[in-house]
């Protein structure tokens, strides 16, 4: 199974940038080792569970609680039985369709 996640999450109370805080979440995301991309607008990662889904969220959550007074957050899922590597699987079908690659 697997369980396709995109989210973002982030302060609010602490100014235009955000990236220190950003990359408290993906710095516990990589020693997680699950697989993820981080994008300019978001992160995805992918797991075989809701659980570990649930739990690299709130995971994230509590890298930003500690100091943090207001934080934004938006979750997407894309949940599919007997599937696996599909953050690599989605992009390499869609180049197969176009005939080449694409910008990463």
């Amino acid at each position: 199974m697997s369980f396709l996640v995109e989210f973002s999450m982030f302060p609010t109370d602490k100014g235009e940038s955000v990236s220190p805080y950003v990359s408290r979440i993906i710095k516990m995301i990589d020693q997680s080792g699950v697989p993820y991309k981080l994008t300019p607008m978001g992160t995805v990662f992918e797991t075989d569970t809701m659980e570990e889904a649930l739990n690299i969220i709130n995971q994230a959550y509590k890298q930003l609680e500690p100091d943090c007074n207001r934080v934004y957050t938006v979750i997407k899922m894309d949940i599919r039985k007997g599937a696996e590597n599909r953050i690599e699987g989605k992009i390499k079908s869609v180049e197969e369709r176009l005939g080449k690659e694409v910008k990463k």
